[in-house]
């Protein structure tokens, strides 16, 4: 239904589409949310569930809960398929959708750089499916190895997994895969050992989390060491085959190899003719909005800008919600003196605050780089907890998740440790080839 009202467009209901639409304010305008699954997904915590600590539940919020009390704020199950910035409208296989303000939140994807037949062999971490995945294989293949009679080359590699990437995702994930098969699984068995398992960590740089501090990274080596992980730096992946990652000197055989190694744009920059950086994501003025199109904007990790102060604003849920709130202030205020898209005088450039950066590596183990400080241990660790536990969306979740942590590290013993196919499903062929079905 057509009105005088002006119509807000937000593409995405990740970290930077939510925070948009909980800071703007609507009596200004009609808002329309768009995304192609109907929850918002608080990835820090994805890694969490593909290592069967937590539900997917638990982690996912519907976005039709956080919006049911204002009436001025739409929200649409639908995927983007093209986007008219002259035209001034976004498609989806339903419907057109017309607007006087844009703002693209769509987040990225998995990037292979180039590789794309890898994501066959390689599990990427950016969905709820993904993750699910993730975890019915690693679980799966554990018990597909405690079916074998003997000790043999297919059990030691149905016990090893491979973790591409150094940075927070990969640490993290490799982390707790290591924590799994080593503590929490060592009662569980009795043909295997699950303090055997592999858990492999492979990244191209000459040192995990190159963006902390050297000494920062140190720490993080020994105490992913200390959890039983294989760091290996400086080793460039040359290729991933069913089962086995081929590195410059040696060849590692794997059944779950995992790519948490880069991060590209939605593939639905692919068809704007517009000014991208690496990756595909679209370059942005310091007001965030795509040159020559004042109406229009990009946050998150779909958007390459360099702030007011000089700085790469980095791809991380505090940068999105912070341009998530700069758009919100401009294209209101925009609104109340009537001057649309009149950007070059009066808007103001977007300044970055970073108020750090925490990874965490296991129970107790983290490290963290907050207001100048550096530390590491059981004090990052909690902190990390502390502040994620906030971030989390909805009450319920934070209730659930802080329960859920508790009765982990008191009882010594995560839970979700469900599969949801019988067979993990790149064994599953293989296995009823051979007449074997678990």
């Amino acid at each position: 239904m057509k009105n005088n009202r002006k119509q807000i467009l937000v593409l995405g209901g990740g970290f930077g589409g939510l925070e948009f639409v909980k800071n703007f304010d609507s009596s200004l305008a009609d808002v329309t949310l768009v995304d192609k699954q109907n929850h918002h997904l608080f990835q820090p915590l994805l890694y969490q569930v593909a290592t069967a600590s937590l539900a997917a539940p638990d982690i996912a919020e519907p976005l039709r809960t956080q919006f049911s009390k204002n009436k001025n704020v739409r929200v649409l199950m639908d995927e983007v398929t093209g986007i008219d910035l002259n035209r001034e409208w976004v498609t989806t296989p339903h419907q057109s959708l017309s607007y006087d303000y844009l703002v693209i939140a769509m987040g990225g994807r998995t990037n292979y750089f180039g590789n794309d037949d890898w994501a066959k062999h390689a599990s990427g971490l950016k969905t709820l499916s993904d993750a699910h995945r993730i975890r019915n294989e690693v679980l799966g293949a554990f018990e597909m190895a405690e079916n074998l009679a003997e000790d043999s080359e297919e059990r030691r590699r149905l016990m090893t997994s491979v973790v591409v990437g150094g940075g927070p995702t990969g640490v993290e994930m490799a982390g707790t895969l290591s924590e799994l098969a080593h503590r929490y699984f060592k009662r569980d068995f009795r043909q295997i050992d699950p303090k055997q398992a592999r858990v492999i960590l492979v990244d191209a740089a000459d040192r995990i989390l190159p963006m902390y501090s050297e000494s920062l990274s140190r720490k993080a080596v020994k105490q992913l060491e200390e959890l039983g992980v294989e760091v290996l730096t400086g080793q460039q992946v040359e290729s991933i085959e069913a089962r086995k990652v081929v590195l410059k000197n040696q060849e590692i055989e794997a059944e779950n190899i995992i790519w948490t190694a880069g991060v590209s744009a939605n593939s639905i920059t692919d068809n704007l003719d517009v000014d991208k950086a690496k990756g595909g994501r679209l370059k942005v003025l310091q007001d965030c909005s795509l040159p020559e199109y004042g109406n229009a904007f990009a946050i998150g990790d779909i958007a390459a800008l360099e702030d007011a102060d000089g700085q790469q604003v980095p791809g991380v849920a505090p940068a999105a919600m912070q341009m998530a709130k700069h758009v919100a202030k401009i294209i209101e205020e925009e609104i109340r003196r009537g001057s649309h898209g009149d950007r070059e005088k009066e808007r103001k450039a977007f300044v970055y605050k970073d108020k750090g950066q925490m990874a965490t590596i296991g129970r107790s183990r983290a490290v963290a780089s907050v207001g100048g400080r550096e530390f590491s241990g059981f004090p990052a660790w909690f902190a990390w907890l502390a502040i994620h536990l906030v971030m989390l969306v909805g009450m319920r979740n934070r209730f659930t998740v802080f329960t859920k942590w508790i009765y982990a590290y008191v009882r010594n013993k995560p839970g979700a440790r469900i599969i949801w196919r019988t067979v993990p499903s790149k064994v599953k062929a293989k296995r009823e080839k051979q007449g074997f079905v678990l």
